[in-house]
């Protein structure tokens, strides 16, 4: 044991890198700032209700980080995050991002909080603030971690959800980029066995964000009664979390295609149709649940949109047909 001085920079924590990093993020801050937090002024509201959701890349980021392809991991963070919070109707508000480093590489940092700025901007979010934490011993040199939060509003009366669902609903799904952020481990097992081919644009197309699309259906005064997004566990766990009890969503397989990327993971012969279906979002990231009379002006409207089947009564789960 030495008795020589220690700080926390030859602890692993460079603080210098710290300060350059929040000042080269501060122009795309664009909350109220009040020292240690940030504030937002909320809409007029009649009945208005605060919605807040949270979420990460997940796995994504080691692949992104073995292809070289870092760049669009702040849009699949706002994306998780606000793809989730439209789906009950809420108008985004503002976001929060966390970003967990072994070692702080301000340039690698500034690229990751420039991209969450501009999906915030492109879905109507503003972005607040955030955490960089450095903690060098728990997240080896090289790697990191992003984690969102995200907010919004939503009057009473509007909230979308199972219990405006009924026998007849119309399912619209929408288009997805790509594999989104989900099933990115099972994704990599396959790279790394060479059974897929590391294409960095198929793999990791930055998910879609689908903010404008809802808030374009909502300012069309179409109406809606549920969404689900489409995220780890695919269709068959994510739809029926919108259904009440006694109905359930048939979809018809054949009425879209899954997209290259999935096509590229059937392709490699290691997964099975059912434990693909499970495990992804077989091409649809958005699945709106509406009126007959709404159909029309959906697929209008949302670029990528189709119907692909109807709700009906029966035991709780998905019926393929």
């Amino acid at each position: 044991m030495s008795d020589s001085p220690l700080s926390y920079g030859a602890a692993g924590v460079d603080l210098d890198a710290a300060q350059r990093h929040t000042a080269n993020i501060a122009p795309l801050l664009h909350g109220g700032a009040l020292g240690f937090a940030a504030a937002l002024p909320l809409p007029p509201m009649r009945d208005g209700m605060l919605v807040a959701c949270t979420d990460g890349v997940g796995t994504k980021l080691l692949l992104a980080r073995e292809l070289g392809r870092i760049d669009g991991l702040g849009q699949d963070l706002v994306g998780m995050c606000v793809n989730d919070l439209v789906c009950c109707g809420a108008r985004p508000m503002g976001f929060l991002d966390y970003l967990a480093v072994g070692r702080l590489d301000t340039d690698e940092a500034a690229l990751l909080v420039a991209s969450i700025a501009q999906a915030c901007a492109e879905s109507g979010l503003v972005l607040l603030g955030g955490e960089t934490a450095e903690m060098p011993g728990l997240y080896a040199p090289g790697h990191f971690d992003l984690a969102g939060f995200a907010c919004g509003v939503v009057e009473r009366d509007a909230v979308l959800g199972p219990e405006r669902v009924g026998v007849g609903d119309i399912v619209v799904g929408v288009n997805s980029s790509g594999i989104h952020s989900n099933g990115f481990s099972l994704v990599r097992a396959l790279v790394a066995d060479g059974a897929l081919a590391a294409d960095a644009d198929l793999l990791l197309a930055p998910t879609r964000l689908y903010a404008k699309d809802v808030a374009q259906l909502q300012q069309a005064e179409v109406p809606l009664h549920a969404i689900a997004h489409i995220t780890g566990g695919g269709l068959p766990e994510n739809l029926p979390r919108v259904m009440p009890t006694g109905l359930r969503p048939v979809l018809h397989v054949d009425s879209w295609q899954p997209g290259a990327a999935i096509d590229a993971v059937l392709a490699s012969g290691r997964v099975s149709s059912d434990e693909a279906w499970r495990t992804f979002n077989m091409g649809l990231g958005l699945c709106v649940i509406a009126p007959q009379e709404s159909v029309a002006r959906i697929v209008q409207l949302v670029e990528g949109a189709q119907v692909i089947g109807f709700v009906e009564a029966g035991d709780a789960g998905v019926r393929f047909v």
